[in-house]
């Protein structure tokens, strides 16, 4: 089996970055950290705390659990389950909306839906 080689954290931030059009100096300047620490990030020579991380997330406009994950610091496995466990209690929404939701979401990250998702839903 081959698995999709995940990006470095350094990587991902600065994928994240240039996606979001800003400049490393920009970056550094919402986030509150210097720009040449940013670049040893990205460069991959300098592993962040928890805290540069969250901050480098809130300059991204991202959650700070997405580069946990990258970092290795929280399982991504957990958070995929959590948001699945989080759409089907959902109270606001009805079983039409979990449904569509689960099929949106597992369309985009890969997975196969459960034998007892259909079932679920449509009780």
């Amino acid at each position: 089996m081959s698995e999709t080689k995940k990006p470095d954290l350094g990587e991902f931030i600065r994928e994240q970055r240039r996606m979001a059009e800003m400049s490393l100096r920009k970056l550094s300047e919402v986030a509150g950290i210097s720009n040449p620490y940013l670049s040893q990030i990205e460069r991959g020579l300098r592993k962040p705390s928890a805290d540069i991380l969250q901050q480098i997330a809130r300059g991204l406009s991202i959650s700070a659990e997405t580069l946990y994950v990258q970092a290795g610091i929280l399982d991504e496995r957990s958070e995929r389950s959590d948001l699945v466990a989080s759409i089907r209690s959902a109270p606001e929404l009805n079983d039409i909306q979990k449904k569509a939701l689960l099929e949106v979401y597992r369309s985009f990250v890969g997975e196969v839906p459960a034998a007892n998702d259909a079932a679920e839903v449509e009780d």
